[in-house]
C-alpha cells in the first residue's frame, strides 16, 4: 500500500513479548509444550468422539467442533510466535498479517458461538428431557453449526477487508505478539470511521447477544433445578454442566478482564498478558476441563484403548 511520504508497507514488526535474550530458550519450550499439548488434547477429543458410538450425541458433536475450534485458533498465533522469539526482529508479511487477523477472529467469535449453542444444549436437555431428542434433532445441530461458521466465516472477511483498503504509516510496529485489528487500526494513516463503526455496530453484539444467551439459559436451568428436591438429579445436573460452565467462565471471565476492568499496569503489557490467555491458556485448558470433569470421555478412553488392546 503506497502511503503519504510515498513509502510501503511490506511487514509489519510484532513487538508483544519482549523476552531479553537469557530467558528465550526457557520461554520458547514452555510455549512449545503448551502449544503441543493443546494439539494433542483436542485431537484426543475429536477422535474420542468420532470413535465412540456413545458420544454421538449433540452435546459431544458440539465439543468435537469446540475442540477443532481451540485447536486452529492456538494454530493461528503460536507457530509464529514460537518463530519469532528465535529471531532478532520479530516480524510478519503484510497479507500475513491480514491472514492471521482474518482466522484469528474466525476461531476466536467461533468458540463465543459454540458455547452460546451448547448452553442451549444444556437447557434443553434439562428443561424439556422428553422432548430433547425431537427438538436437538441432528438436523438442527448440524443447521446451529453451520450457521455459526457461516456467520464468523463473513463477519471476520468483512472486518478483513475493510482493513485491507486502509493506508499505513511509516510506523509499523505492533505492539502484540500477533496481529490484533485494534493495533492495526491505530497504525492506519486513512479514515478509520467505517471500521470502527462497523466494529460498533457488528462488534458489541457477536459478544453480547451470546453471553446474554448463556446466562439467561443457565437462569431457566436453575429454576428448574430449585423445583427438584432430590439431591441424586441436582448433582446429576451440576456434572452435566459443570464443564461448559468451568469454559464459559474462562473465556468471559478473559473478556471481561481486558474490557471492564481497570488496570493500573500499562494498556500494552495488560493486553498482552491477556492475549496470552485467549490463545496459549484458554485453549490447553478447555481439553483437561472437558476430560477430568466428565465421565463419559473418561470411559470412552477406556473403551478405545481396550479395544486397541484386543486387537492387538
Amino acid at each position: 500500500m503506497i502511503m503519504k511520504n510515498q513509502t510501503v508497507i511490506f511487514f509489519f514488526i510484532l513487538r508483544g513479548l519482549p523476552i531479553p535474550p537469557v530467558h528465550q530458550p526457557l520461554f520458547y519450550f514452555l510455549f512449545l509444550a503448551m502449544y503441543l499439548t493443546t494439539i494433542m488434547g483436542n485431537l484426543i477429543i475429536i477422535i474420542l468422539i468420532l470413535l465412540d458410538s456413545h458420544l454421538h450425541t449433540p452435546m459431544y458433536f458440539f465439543l468435537s467442533n469446540l475442540s477443532f475450534s481451540d485447536l486452529c485458533f492456538s494454530s493461528v498465533t503460536m507457530p509464529k510466535l514460537l518463530e519469532n522469539i528465535q529471531t532478532e526482529v520479530p516480524s510478519i508479511l503484510y497479507i500475513g498479517c491480514l491472514t492471521q487477523m482474518y482466522f484469528f477472529m474466525v476461531f476466536g467469535n467461533m468458540e463465543n458461538f459454540l458455547l452460546m449453542v451448547m448452553a442451549y444444549d444444556r437447557y434443553v436437555a434439562i428443561c424439556f428431557p422428553l422432548h430433547y431428542s425431537n427438538i436437538m434433532s441432528p438436523k438442527l445441530c448440524v443447521c446451529l453449526v453451520a450457521l455459526s461458521w457461516i456467520f464468523n466465516v463473513l463477519y471476520s472477511m468483512l472486518h478483513t477487508l475493510l482493513l485491507a483498503r486502509l493506508s499505513f504509516c511509516e510506523d509499523n510496529v505492533i505492539p502484540q505478539f500477533f496481529c490484533d485489528i485494534s493495533a492495526l487500526l491505530k497504525l492506519a494513516c486513512s479514515d478509520i470511521f467505517i471500521n470502527e463503526l462497523m466494529i460498533f455496530i457488528l462488534g458489541g453484539p457477536v459478544i453480547v447477544i451470546p453471553f446474554s444467551f448463556i446466562v439467561v439459559s443457565y437462569v431457566q436451568i436453575v429454576c428448574s433445578i430449585l423445583k427438584v428436591s432430590s439431591a441424586r438429579v441436582i448433582h446429576k445436573v451440576f456434572s452435566t454442566c459443570g464443564s461448559h460452565l468451568s469454559v464459559v467462565s474462562l473465556f468471559y471471565g478473559t473478556i471481561i478482564g481486558v474490557y471492564f476492568c481497570p488496570s493500573a499496569n500499562n494498556s500494552t503489557v495488560k493486553e498482552t498478558v491477556i492475549a496470552m490467555m485467549y490463545t496459549l491458556v484458554t485453549p490447553v485448558l478447555n481439553p483437561f476441563i472437558y476430560s477430568l470433569r466428565n465421565r463419559d470421555m473418561k470411559e470412552a478412553l477406556l473403551r478405545v484403548v481396550c479395544k486397541k488392546k484386543i486387537f492387538l
